[in-house]
């Protein structure tokens, strides 16, 4: 039987750090953190990709917000992209892993989010992997010729060895994308970096260097680590995250991913939330040099993006809100 996690247990946390939109991403995770988890006392790692052959420019943090991440306790540890890079920054999340110590339970975020409560509080079990559910059903695409949702991911299950049948969610209906193991990357979690890194890595460049002929129809950019990771999960012993995570993507957390969508359909609380860990001086004149940052949250274009929704009866897509959002000149990131 699986370790059962214990409140107050200790883990890491890992986002990714780099020159431009990343460095503010990050430091605005690391005060929301600070602020709304003030007993969580694991590590706090801003994995720091090198400049390099797979980059095209400088990727390293600006030196005041490097001072100010410090400040509040964050580590950066820089990290080499030996199979991603420029074409493909999403592998930073694969390769980055090996900033975290091995051996150790971790928690990997998506830059673009907040934490918006005691996430020392939240019930991981690490022995039993898992990943964010708060996903549409993006990939594989239906395509005139393809073999259909079922044939598409046993292909790859297939391919490296592990059981498909057990990973089905059979209160969906065959040939419906929730029916099948599928995970938004945007948090991910483990027992150790080290040998989820290593599995991750395996499959992800398999998929992407020698991939099964039924995703010959397939983009795999930018899906190639939302492709591999339910793989990884699964064969890590893991699979959907239970109740016990409901604060993922709930209360504790929120992965907004641009501003004028949190603005536009999150809680009151998050809109609370940002504005309360963007407002000290500190972090205030470090963010007002991202010019969407500046403008959604200091020059109130963020209220104004909020006035154009009823977030109690949000459109059923997000193209709809971002088409809304684009047409009243509010869209950027």
């Amino acid at each position: 039987m699986a370790r059962k996690a214990k409140t107050g247990q200790r883990f890491n946390i890992m986002v990714i750090g780099q020159n431009g939109r990343l460095q503010y991403e990050a430091l605005l995770f690391v005060a929301s953190l600070r602020a709304y988890s003030p007993a969580f006392d694991g590590r706090v790692i801003v994995a720091e990709p090198q400049p390099g052959p797979m980059w095209k420019g400088e990727t390293r943090i600006t030196g005041d917000v490097r001072a100010a991440l410090e400040e509040m306790g964050a580590e950066i540890v820089p990290f080499e992209n030996e199979h991603f890079g420029q074409d493909y920054p999403y592998g930073n999340k694969i390769e980055g892993l090996s900033t975290l110590p091995a051996g150790e339970p971790f928690v990997f975020f998506d830059t673009d989010t907040l934490i918006t409560g005691d996430i020392a509080k939240v019930q991981f079990d690490f022995a039993r992997p898992a990943a964010s559910m708060r996903r549409t059903g993006t990939w594989p695409e239906e395509e005139l010729y393809w073999p259909g949702y079922t044939k598409t991911w046993k292909s790859l299950y297939d391919k490296f060895g592990l059981a498909f049948d057990s990973t089905l969610d059979l209160s969906q209906p065959d040939e419906y994308w929730e029916r099948y193991l599928y995970f938004n990357a945007g948090w991910f979690y483990g027992a150790d970096p080290a040998a989820f890194r290593a599995r991750f890595l395996e499959y992800a460049l398999a998929i992407r260097d020698d991939r099964p002929e039924e995703l010959v129809l397939q983009s795999l950019d930018p899906w190639l680590d939302q492709v591999a990771l339910p793989l990884v999960i699964h064969s890590l012993g893991g699979g959907r995250p239970g109740p016990e995570l409901d604060g993922l993507d709930g209360d504790v957390t929120c992965h907004y991913r641009m501003l004028p969508l949190l603005y536009a359909r999150e809680s009151d609380h998050v809109v609370q939330a940002l504005e309360a860990v963007a407002t000290p001086n500190k972090i205030k004149k470090l963010l007002k040099n991202y010019e969407p940052f500046k403008r959604m949250i200091y020059q109130n274009r963020g209220e104004k993006v909020r006035a154009l929704f009823d977030q109690n009866d949000m459109p059923p897509r997000e193209r709809q809100v971002r088409n809304m959002i684009k047409k009243n000149g509010f869209w950027m990131r």
